[in-house]
């Protein structure tokens, strides 16, 4: 890809999501690397040119629009790597995915929707295969922090001499502190309208494999159920986490692109973490609580309506104050198959889902773009676990990232 116009392409530069990760870019990526902004409006790109660092004044503006097949043909052939904000990504997300596929070009996107992750794991994994494309899905919050913690935990029980079938449990605590923008919920309410409208949608939610290449060949390990009211684990109160059933389909097909190398045997779950004792409990329950109503207010048309007008519109987002304020930590702690303990701890400061995935999406996207001698030799429809690895954990800790993996 030597001969390609630009090294980078950030698709949908307008968006709230899409403006911080500029400005990540802008910072973060290494004197001379061509990156270009693109989306539909000429002038909405140029005015977020202009508030980013002097680095990025130079940078071309690309306006192409997702629903134009052969603008999007186009960039996809015009650079090494294409992310995309541009969601929900059900709705709007395919044709960009097909046509990086179709060009050999690395793509990485922001998607926590099962059922397009799915869909384009379908539609494109062969081509991507044959062209040498590596398709990335789930470069946030969802689900990098999940997906290279279980990776570590692998890494450190392999590294053990911790060869008796890998990883058998993992259970994952996650606490953090962030706000909500416009572009999420529309995501969320999208996901949710699938699952109530579509029974294939509904058989795909249900399955905890839903996301393997080959399901007729996984070993049919049953999984915890993770929506489930406050229980203990190791001593503190969990709740459940809305996020958890996306997050362990991505690290199941991790597992599974890897030959099962985490384990055949691997049961892994997601859990709020609430706390110990008597106040860990009664966090536990209000989380629960309130996961339930949420649940059951989107679920019914009326109500639904009434969430929608009080959630953010899309391209609204958390101000720069919460922002700053917000942070994010996963505990894991793994067992093996022959009874050794692991923890592991993926954490850093910011906003999870806006200032800490701004930074999670870029540094993505330039491994993707600058990285390709150190990334793992796979291509097709991957997960940042499979597609990143050990480049991504490295470029991440070097953004501040904890990530770590001990015995325990």
């Amino acid at each position: 890809m030597a001969d390609r116009e630009h090294d980078l392409v950030l698709l949908g530069a307008t968006s709230f999501v899409g403006a911080l990760t500029a400005e990540h870019l802008a910072r973060a990526a290494a004197p001379g690397t061509r990156v270009a902004l693109a989306g539909r409006d000429r002038e909405r790109l140029a005015a977020v040119r202009r508030g980013l660092p002097a680095a990025a004044h130079d940078w071309p503006l690309v306006v192409v629009d997702v629903e134009d097949a052969a603008a999007l043909r186009r960039v996809a052939g015009s650079t090494t790597a294409l992310v995309t904000t541009v969601g929900p990504y059900a709705r709007r997300g395919l044709p960009v995915v097909e046509a990086c596929a179709a060009a050999g070009t690395h793509y990485a996107d922001l998607s926590g929707e099962l059922t397009f992750v799915r869909a384009a794991a379908d539609a494109t994994d062969a081509r991507a295969r044959a062209t040498g494309a590596r398709l990335v899905h789930a470069c946030g919050y969802d689900s990098i922090p999940s997906d290279l913690g279980v990776l570590l935990l692998h890494r450190a029980a392999a590294d053990d001499g911790d060869d008796d079938g890998g990883l058998a449990d993992v259970q994952a605590l996650v606490a953090a502190r962030g706000g909500v923008s416009g572009g999420t919920v529309s995501s969320l309410l999208g996901e949710v309208e699938a699952v109530r409208s579509d029974p294939r949608a509904r058989r795909l939610h249900a399955d905890a494999h839903a996301l393997s290449p080959d399901r007729a060949a996984e070993p049919g390990t049953p999984q915890p159920r993770l929506m489930t009211p406050p229980h203990r684990v190791a001593g503190r109160w969990a709740a459940p986490s809305v996020m958890a059933p996306f997050d362990a389909h991505v690290v199941r097909r991790s597992n599974a692109l890897t030959g099962w190398a985490y384990g055949r045997g691997l049961r892994y779950a997601e859990h709020l973490d609430a706390g110990r004792g008597p106040a860990g409990l009664l966090r536990a329950t209000a989380l629960a609580g309130a996961t339930a109503l949420g649940a059951a207010a989107l679920a019914l048309p009326p109500t639904r309506t009434l969430v929608e007008r009080a959630l953010p519109a899309a391209g609204d987002g958390p101000d720069a104050a919460t922002r700053e304020a917000g942070w994010f930590r996963h505990r894991f702690l793994a067992t093996t198959a022959s009874s050794r303990r692991y923890a592991a701890r993926v954490q850093a400061s910011g906003d999870p889902g806006y200032a800490a995935t701004a930074v999670m999406l870029g540094e993505a996207a330039l491994a993707l773009a600058l990285d390709g001698a150190r990334l793992p030799d796979r291509a097709g429809s991957l997960t940042p676990a499979t597609a990143l690895g050990d480049a991504l954990v490295e470029r991440l800790r070097e953004q501040g990232f904890r990530l770590d993996a001990v015995r325990a």
